[in-house]
């Protein structure tokens, strides 16, 4: 039996994830949670063989909530479940640690095997994006976007510098000093051959990254 925890923070989402996998013989629910700190919380006496999270949600996203996993040493798969298309966030989630990404336009059969494969040892990806990944891995980059060659936190501090945080509230946020942060913001717009801020929030809303 496959145990999975759902991590949305819409109500209608949860329950039409629930109500989809509930109809499997071979997956039980066993949590529908509204935010990721939550979630964290639920797997400390919960656990759980695949978490289908949601990537944009209030406090932690779900790109934190996966760096928090990984930190604690948890052992559940991480199925990504976002609205935006996988150029936008795939790579950033595989860099942090999900073992599979699915948009939220998906239909409700590709959900069940998402989840069937990755509980079984697999990672989980579109066909498109498959192949995209296979030309990086050769050595082809062509048409890999700029926010792609960012790592994980690099990733994490662009969105919140596109947000328009500042430095320190970053910092704050993340649990880190402003010299560092200030270290990130050089290294992205270095990575992303860009020069100021202003660049960077309107790539950022042309990309559906905020």
């Amino acid at each position: 039996m496959i145990r999975v925890l759902i991590a949305d923070d819409h109500p209608v989402v949860r329950s039409g994830l629930e109500m989809i996998l509930a109809k499997e013989a071979n997956i039980v629910v066993v949590g529908a949670i509204g935010n990721g700190r939550r979630a964290i919380e639920f797997l400390d006496s919960n656990p759980c063989d695949v978490l289908v999270l949601d990537i944009a949600m209030p406090g932690m996203t779900g790109i934190e909530v996966i760096g928090q996993l990984k930190r604690e040493k948890k052992k559940v798969k991480v199925l990504i479940l976002s609205m935006h298309k996988e150029e936008a966030y795939a790579s950033a989630a595989f860099k942090a640690g999900a073992t599979g990404y699915l948009t939220k336009e998906c239909a409700p059969t590709k959900l069940v095997a998402a989840v069937n494969k990755i509980a079984s040892g697999g990672r989980y990806v579109s066909p498109c994006f498959a192949e995209k990944i296979a030309f990086e891995f050769s050595g082809t980059s062509a048409g890999k976007a700029p926010h792609e060659t960012l790592t994980s936190r690099e990733f994490q501090v662009m969105r919140m510098i596109a947000t328009g945080l500042t430095p320190k509230r970053i910092a704050g946020e993340l649990c880190l000093s402003v010299k560092t942060i200030n270290s990130h913001r050089v290294r992205i717009l270095e990575k992303m051959h860009m020069r100021t801020n202003a660049e960077l929030i309107r790539y950022a809303l042309e990309n559906d990254l905020i």
